[in-house]
């Protein structure tokens, strides 16, 4: 496959640029997505991939207002965009030279997670925004979010297998921290799915006690900060050059707590849910980004390369390395 010499300089000048762009990107969705859950606007589409039948945009409807429909109509328009950014992440991936096959499937990972969530989506809407559906198409973009980070952090690095940094138990205990988040954010859609905010009206909610499920999120949240303040310790001892990216995930998940404590205890007020959901994915970004800086991946056939990565590591931030 050949291009114009303007296209692919614009591609690989540009491939860090839109790797940035598809985790702000898949972050970012979920936010939408959660303004249309809070203000009721669910089914202000209500069919796909038409927003009324005979329609890809808003109409006046007697039976749906103006608001949730151009509401849900935005954040269908936001997959869009993401489409458009992954797109490119795979085209300069594809042209760069040499061409490296992790970077390339990672950047597939992101376009055809993209085509999967237009998939769910539909099935959401279709379903009647039926919760399990929700859950899965959040959780979702919460693994897009992952890779993306990922997907940063292999345009640093090398491309030899993984050569982690820290001793064996440090590196189980993050995988199992790493898998606890996956829990607590499992735990976050059952308290969603049973609160009041369903997206429509007449959407039937998960039928548990919230409080129940509540403390459930609770402590997963108590027991990642509880691994996490572990790590700390480990991380003191045996790799200083992680200590930002550490104390970067310490503070959002503070904040990501905090901010659901005064959730709840506010009655879940409609501003909090969706700074709430933005919390989950700086969480899983800051985590990715911690993940990233306790292995090192060398550049094939040049050597030992682990202090430059690291000392590269070293001088990025969190969404600039991964």
């Amino acid at each position: 496959m050949s291009a114009p010499s303007w296209f692919t300089s614009f591609l690989r000048s540009g491939q860090r640029s839109f790797a940035i762009a598809a985790v702000l990107a898949q972050a970012g969705i979920t936010v939408t997505g959660s303004v249309v859950r809070v203000t009721g606007s669910g089914l202000g589409c209500p069919t796909w991939p038409q927003c009324f039948e005979g329609s890809f945009t808003p109409v006046e409807h007697p039976e749906v207002a103006a608001l949730h429909q151009w509401v849900e109509f935005g954040n269908r328009t936001l997959t869009g965009v993401i489409t458009i950014i992954t797109a490119l992440t795979v085209l300069a991936a594809w042209f760069d030279r040499p061409r490296r096959p992790r970077v390339l499937k990672l950047a597939l990972v992101q376009f055809g997670g993209v085509v999967l969530q237009a998939v769910v989506g539909g099935i959401t809407v279709l379903a009647g925004l039926a919760w399990w559906t929700v859950s899965v198409h959040f959780l979702i973009s919460m693994v897009l979010v992952w890779y993306a980070v990922f997907l940063v952090g292999a345009l640093r690095e090398g491309d030899a297998p993984p050569r982690p940094l820290l001793p064996r138990p440090l590196m189980a205990l993050q995988g199992v921290q790493t898998g606890v988040l996956g829990l607590l954010l499992v735990a976050g859609t059952f308290t969603t799915a049973a609160g009041p905010h369903a997206g429509d009206a007449d959407t039937p909610r998960l039928q548990v006690d919230i409080e129940t499920v509540a403390q459930l999120h609770a402590d997963l949240l108590f027991l990642f900060l509880g691994m996490l303040i572990a790590l700390g310790f480990a991380l003191h001892f045996h790799l200083g050059a992680a200590r930002k990216r550490y104390w970067l995930l310490v503070a959002a998940v503070l904040a990501q707590g905090t901010s659901g404590m005064v959730q709840y205890f506010l009655g879940i007020p409609e501003a909090l849910v969706s700074l709430h959901v933005l919390g989950s994915a700086v969480v899983v970004v800051a985590t990715a980004g911690l993940w990233l800086v306790t292995r090192v991946r060398d550049v094939e056939g040049a050597g030992d390369q682990r202090e430059g990565l690291r000392s590269q590591s070293e001088g990025s931030s969190v969404a600039s390395h991964a």
